[in-house]
């Protein structure tokens, strides 16, 4: 089969598109013909060396497809299947393994290339509101990336359950993409000051919860947006990681809450892992989240993806297509 592999480290020239032997599934495990794996951030890094790994490997840990194959064992999941996985082993190809009880159906209603949105960027979205900050009726959260895949569902989300949601984008046509996902204000960080345009907005009150995946360039002066008692969600670092600081700092600004969440501590089992799956696609069937690819590139155009992604102009999923 076909697959993108890394057998060294270094920029996007480093992944070379080879014919490698079919992965057969062990016991407890499915293999899934790959429908579209889903690019994320994470692996720029693990291609070049910041996040370590052992050559040769194949990238990827989220792919939508058709389970072609059963390991011995595996009785909740059926060849024909069409399903979704964020802990594949090596989704950049044609083919994939994964283990069983990290697979979720998706209904034939979404089509399986789009279905990938509801990976990593949607379930992200879920947590976020739901467990991380539940938020309801009244609480004022600020988003950061709001345009960007993660960022858009985040919007909608919030605004499902009840929120008013600031948004913060790097340019007049994200500023428009954030808008359309509902976000009740905007702001361009490029040529506004965001600090000073949220203490606007909230009359000097702050917002409840700030959803940062910026990180570093952030990270300070959404401290500083916050209420009393509010919450600061890091939950990525585009711009790179937080430099170490005094936990006083939280004291001082009012009591702060903060918390660096991750995905698969909040789908630890596989019924939490089907049941948010389940939901997000509930919400797409009526039409009250959109979710939307991106960019779709061939297997072969690996490295122009992460060329694209690399560029931070990403407005919705990156996928590749075998």
């Amino acid at each position: 089969m076909k697959a993108i592999r890394v057998n060294q480290y270094g920029g996007p020239e480093a992944l070379t598109l080879e014919d490698i032997p079919m992965p057969e599934p062990k016991k407890g495990e499915v293999r899934i013909k790959v429908a579209a794996a889903g690019l994320n951030f994470i692996e720029i890094y693990q291609r070049s060396g910041q996040y370590q790994g052992v050559p040769p490997f194949t990238l990827g840990a989220e792919a939508s497809g058709i389970v072609d194959a059963v390991g011995a064992g595996v009785t909740s999941v059926a060849v024909g299947d069409r399903v979704l996985t964020v802990a594949a082993q090596g989704a950049y190809a044609e083919y994939c393994i994964t283990a069983a009880d990290k697979v979720a159906p998706i209904p034939k209603s979404i089509d399986l290339a789009t279905a990938v949105t509801l990976g990593i960027q949607g379930m992200t979205a879920h947590y976020l509101t739901h467990d991380t900050f539940p938020l309801k009726e009244g609480h004022v959260c600020l988003v950061h990336a709001a345009a960007g895949g993660t960022g858009a569902l985040l919007v909608q989300v919030a605004r499902m359950r009840g929120a008013f949601v600031i948004g913060t984008v790097g340019s007049e046509e994200k500023a428009k993409i954030a808008k359309r996902a509902g976000a009740n204000k905007v702001i361009n960080y490029v040529t506004h000051d965001f600090e000073a345009e949220v203490k606007k907005i909230t009359k000097g009150a702050g917002v409840d919860v700030v959803y940062d995946s910026v990180g570093k360039d952030t990270f300070e002066k959404s401290l500083n947006c916050l209420k009393p008692r509010g919450m600061m969600v890091l939950f990525g670092q585009a711009s790179g990681p937080v430099a170490p600081f005094n936990p006083q700092i939280l004291n001082a600004k009012g009591s702060l809450f903060l918390t660096r969440p991750s995905l698969f501590a909040h789908i630890p089992t596989h019924d939490a892992l089907v049941k948010k799956v389940r939901e997000l696609s509930r919400w797409v069937a009526l039409g009250k989240l959109k979710v939307k690819v991106d960019r779709s590139f061939k297997l072969e155009e690996a490295a122009a993806a992460h060329e694209y992604m690399a560029g931070r102009g990403t407005k919705g999923k990156v996928v590749l297509v075998p």
